[in-house]
């Protein structure tokens, strides 16, 4: 019987920032050193990339070194998980071809989250004059993309946050009509989600829904202990907390949503010296206690600030550090992906084999090409 397979991954559009550590590459990694899976695949989704940034073909190229670099700094392990550039595998955009028949043009339209991130691109169903209006294809196809991302190594479970549910969903849909018409060949994935849902998705640091390089409100995984604390300082609160007496809202406060990600058992004891100031100081021993003084009042932005600032460069001090070594050795970095590349190719070459065996497309297939001779050559010999 099959073991657990997951497949997930990141589009190369830029470095990864702490939104994607918190919301599935620090679960990969604990899914990696878990033992409960057979296979772990992880995907630099490049060929989606160019779906919406055809133009800057090198920008994706470049993104494809730093994410492989972010991957490998936060401990995912290439002995362990393999790691591969999506438009390496051939056997993809085949599947994804054939799955093209199972799924209607309405069906895609009514996904949320395709037409979320058309909206989020300006994209549209009126093409412009400068053509960039309209919609490219291969971007509204991403839903159909994907399952055959996730069919072609048979996944059981795909780590994502919330918001790529409905994606998930598509991909349920297309492996059961493929299975219902051509056999029980597919693989129906599950979603895993984020067990703290602080990490369904983080705010950017302005307090915009999503972090996003675009608007500039990221903190990078490879953000210098300089770079974080500038962040943090600029960080969206609650802006009717104008004094440091004034009661505070922690709901929608972007330091506390980001201390509810990030803070673990202990920290309040490592960095207790942020709550010492002057006017005023603080003795807390858990999340609880410090969420219930600033909603009291008396407790500043700043010392909260420090706090979440001393925490992240804790947890992205081993990252940096890894990272500049690997920095220093591009050779290896290449060699993991062109291995994990080669590796990737050979389950889904196994599993397009299936498929087109199943739909009764694998003419010369040596098994059958005998068999379909004689078959035809009856047949017209007795016409």
């Amino acid at each position: 019987m099959m073991g657990k397979i997951i497949l997930t991954g990141d589009r190369p559009t830029g470095r990864l920032h702490i939104g994607h550590y918190v919301g599935s590459l620090r679960r990969r990694v604990e899914l990696q050193e878990s033992g409960a899976f057979e296979k772990i695949f992880i995907m630099i989704a490049d060929a989606q990339a160019l779906t919406d940034n055809a133009d800057n073909p090198e920008k994706v190229r470049q993104n494809i070194l730093e994410v492989a670099l972010d991957y490998l700094s936060c401990g995912l392990d290439p002995k362990k998980s393999t790691i591969f550039i999506q438009s390496q595998i051939s056997e993809l955009t085949e599947l994804t071809f054939y799955y093209m028949n199972l799924v209607t043009v309405q069906r895609v339209q009514r996904n949320p989250t395709v037409k979320a991130e058309m909206l989020l691109r300006g994209f549209n169903d009126t093409e412009g004059a400068d053509n960039k209006a309209g919609t490219p294809v291969g971007f509204f196809c991403y839903p159909i993309s994907q399952a055959a991302d996730i069919t072609a190594f048979r996944a059981t479970t795909v780590p994502v946050g919330e918001d790529q549910e409905p994606m998930i969903e598509q991909t349920r849909e297309i492996v059961r009509k493929f299975n219902a018409t051509y056999g029980p060949v597919l693989v129906e994935p599950d979603i895993l989600l984020p067990e703290n849902s602080a990490c369904l998705r983080l705010p950017g640091t302005d307090g915009k829904a999503k972090m996003s390089k675009s608007l500039g409100n990221c903190i990078y995984l490879s953000d210098s202990a300089e770079e974080v604390a500038a962040k943090v300082k600029g960080m969206y609160t609650d802006p009717g907390h104008l004094q440091v007496s004034d009661p505070g809202k922690v709901e929608g406060n972007t330091v506390f949503t980001y201390l509810d990600a990030f803070c673990r058992p202990g920290d309040f004891e490592r960095f207790g010296d942020c709550f010492k100031g002057r006017k005023s100081s603080f003795e807390f021993h858990d999340l609880d206690e410090m969420k219930a003084q600033y909603r009291a009042g008396g407790l500043g932005d700043v010392m909260c600030k420090n706090f979440l600032t001393a925490i992240l460069n804790d947890t992205l001090e081993p990252i940096r550090v890894r990272r500049k070594a690997l920095e220093q050795d591009i050779p290896y970095v290449y060699e993991v992906l062109r291995e994990g590349s080669d590796k990737a190719r050979e389950l889904a070459a196994d599993t397009l084999a299936d498929v087109r065996r199943a739909m009764k497309i694998n003419y010369f297939d040596p098994e059958i090409l005998d068999e379909l001779v004689r078959e035809q050559s009856e047949k017209y010999a007795n016409a």
